[in-house]
Parts: structure tokens; C-alpha cells; sequence
């Protein structure tokens, strides 16, 4: 049975859904309360209704045993790979995971022994900094700098940050929070750092499908060369692109068939596999969701602007674009240091905004703002944010 064709049908991102009836998920941390939830990384549209319809099928099977992953699931992922980011694998390269969490954590297990390196650079997703030492390494840390009006490595700290028991660099790309989509000469000066000190790359790319700056496109660092790809463990799921974070299915690309073996071999007993509805949806996904995709990154690119000309005209607030994802990273301290407020996702909140605090990624003073959303909320909150800053 053919997939029913959704090109031409309209997606209307302006709807507002009710989630407050969905207990445990975003606008759960503030039930009862009149705060718009604008933190945690999922947004609040619909999934594509080729995801949508193809789960409904898959569904009306009614029979939900023990699966692998198929063919076409495979080969919708290399032909998506291809497509989007001009990367060419192998289907045997995949592994499966129910997220890219566990898939990071796992690869901090390759990273030597107990007590060695895991190199990363704040400020960045939180489980990046607590990952090393759930596995017994050591978190070993540089900051991005904003130059120029754009967030940047600093290459001095990088390789102060690194010793002789450095084993590997924890990579996000694209970044979360700063948004950067790293440009191809950063990611061969990483490339080339990892190979001098023979360390493991691996890169999280989830937020590979949310580039908003066309003239940017994301290139995976295994895409590189041979010898990168041979070092590299790339994470990726649908998740964050196409909204269906719960739905647990993520992959590994891990061309290098011995530390693929290694991989696998690390997940024993202790990884569950994917889950099946998060497979029928990655298919579906990658195979069908393209137009619901570009969309989606139309209406993103007009929130990112609302979101840019309101914050920078706010006291005491500054942010820079986005390039890619759907999360402004703001910086308060100028606020704090002119209104003495010490808390400033406290202070939001208490305006009925509830935003992501920095300390977690390592940047005390800035927030983490959610922009993945109708218009009619974020305008809502961005309101509220400008009022408590003029009461």
C-alpha cells in the first residue's frame, strides 16, 4: 500500500495544541500555573502527518513483537543522509538506540579507562557534562567565546583543556544552545586536533535537520575523510526535526567496523533496543517528511526573528541568531548586574515564562529560550518577558 501523498497539503503551525491534559510532559512542570513553557528541547506542533498516518497503520497491525530494523528503514536513512547533508554510508554502519543520550554515554565507555579524558566545550546540553563520569572518566572542559557577534571555539583553550589522558572529544553539532552550525574548516582544525592526539570523535547531530541559515549547511564531521570517519562515532535521531522525541529511536553511524563491533559489544545487556513505533516513524520521517520539514523551517526562521528584535531590544538581554535549532541563547548578566536580580529564570518564571537556566550548561546568567512554538504563545511570552522588565 502506497504512502498517502502530504506535498501539497498546507501545515498549519499557528494551531495551538493543548498539552496540558498530557501529564508528565513540557507544560507539565507548570500544572495549575499561568507559565508558558518555552524550556525543554521538544516542540509544540503536531508530528508530520506522514509520521502520523504511517503509526496509524502500523497500529492497525495490532501486533507489536520483538523487531529489528528493515530494509526500507535503512534505506530511508542512507537516502536521507544523502539528501540533506550529502553524506554517503553504508546501511551496515547503523546501529540502533533508543536515544542519542544513551548512544554519547555509551561512547564515553570506549574512551580508554576509568579515570581518562572525555574533551567537550561549554557552554552545552547537560548531559554532555555529566556523561564522563557516569562512566568513571574524567570531564575535561574549554569555553566557546562570542567574537565578532558569532559564538567561536578558542583553539588555545581547546588544547590546554587536553593532556596525555585525553581519550575523546565529545562533539555538539549542531550546537546546543549557541546555536552555531560549525563551518567546514572548523570541523577539519577539530578533525586534525583529534588525529595529532589520537582521540575518539563523538558528535551528537541531532539538531542536524534545523538549519535556518541556507548559505550554512551542516556537514557531519565523519563526512570529512576516511580517516575522520574511522574515529568517529555520529549520533542522530528524527527526534528534534520531525517532533517525536518520546517515541525513543535514534542511531549510531559508525563506519569503522571495529569500533562499530566495540560499539556493539558496549551495549550488551545494558541498551534496550529502539522502539518499534519510533522506527515506523523514522521511515516515515526521513522517506516522507521532507516538505513538512521545509515548512517547518520557514516558520522557525520567522519565530527566530521575532525572538532576535525582542530580546535585544529588552534591557539588560542579548542574544545572537541562531543558525540552526529551534532555542535563542540569552545572555543576562547585563541584567542582572543592573537590576541586581540574581536568579533570572526565577525572575521570568515568576512573569509567567518559563525558561531553560545556563547553569546546568555551564553558563550561569544566560537562558535557554524555546522558540518552536505557535506565533500566538511566543509572542504571548516574549510580552510578559518585556513587561517584567519595565514593571
Amino acid at each position: 500500500m502506497n504512502a498517502p501523498d502530504h506535498s501539497a497539503v498546507p501545515f498549519d503551525f499557528d494551531r495551538i495544541i493543548d498539552r496540558r491534559c498530557m501529564p508528565g510532559e513540557k507544560w507539565g512542570r507548570y500544572a495549575g500555573r499561568d507559565v508558558l513553557p518555552l524550556w525543554v528541547a521538544d516542540m509544540d506542533f503536531a508530528a508530520p502527518p506522514a509520521v502520523v498516518e504511517a503509526l496509524r497503520r502500523r497500529l492497525d497491525h495490532g501486533v507489536f513483537g520483538y523487531t529489528d530494523a528493515w530494509p526500507s528503514l535503512e534505506q530511508a536513512v542512507v537516502e536521507g543522509l544523502q539528501r540533506d547533508h550529502g553524506w554517503t554510508i553504508e546501511p551496515d554502519w547503523l546501529v540502533w538506540l533508543p536515544g542519542v543520550v544513551t548512544g554519547f554515554n555509551l561512547a564515553c565507555l570506549l574512551a580508554g579507562e576509568p579515570g581518562d579524558g572525555v574533551l567537550t566545550a561549554t557552554p552545552v546540553y547537560p548531559p554532555f557534562l555529566s556523561a564522563p563520569a557516569n562512566t568513571g572518566r574524567v570531564l575535561q572542559r574549554c569555553e566557546l567565546v562570542l567574537r565578532d557577534g558569532r559564538w567561536q571555539w578558542d583553539w588555545e583553550a581547546l588544547e590546554r583543556a587536553a593532556d596525555a589522558r585525553s581519550r575523546m572529544l565529545l562533539l555538539c553539532s549542531p550546537h546546543n544552545p549557541v546555536g552555531r552550525v560549525f563551518d567546514t574548516d572548523e570541523l577539519r582544525r577539530l578533525a586534525d586536533f583529534a588525529e595529532r592526539r589520537d582521540l575518539l570523535i563523538c558528535s551528537d547531530e541531532i539538531h542536524c535537520g534545523l538549519v535556518l541559515d541556507g548559505e550554512r549547511p551542516h556537514r557531519p564531521i565523519a563526512a570529512l575523510d576516511q580517516a575522520t570517519a574511522r574515529r568517529t562515532i555520529t549520533l542522530m535521531a528524527p527526534s528534534k526535526t520531525w517532533n517525536i522525541p518520546a517515541l525513543y529511536c535514534a542511531f549510531a553511524v559508525i563506519p569503522d567496523a571495529v569500533l562499530r563491533r566495540r560499539y556493539r559489544h558496549a551495549m550488551r545487556g545494558l541498551i534496550p533496543h529502539a522502539n518499534v513505533l519510533g522506527m515506523v516513524a523514522t521511515e516515515a520521517a526521513y522517506r516522507d517528511g521532507g516538505p513538512w520539514r521545509a515548512a517547518l523551517l520557514d516558520y522557525l526562521r520567522g519565530n527566530r526573528a521575532r525572538v532576535l528584535e525582542a530580546a535585544t531590544a529588552m534591557p539588560g538581554l542579548a542574544m545572537t541568531s541562531p543558525e540552526a535549532t529551534y532555542l535563542a541563547w540569552i545572555d543576562c548578566r547585563g541584567l542582572m548586574a543592573a537590576r541586581g536580580i540574581d536568579d533570572p529564570a526565577a525572575f521570568f518564571e515568576a512573569a509567567g515564562v518559563g525558561l531553560s537556566d545556563g547553569r546546568p550548561f555551564g553558563a550561569p546568567g544566560w537562558l535557554r529560550l524555546n522558540f518552536g512554538c505557535p506565533r500566538a504563545t511566543l509572542d504571548e511570552a516574549l510580552r510578559r518577558m518585556a513587561a517584567a522588565l519595565t514593571r
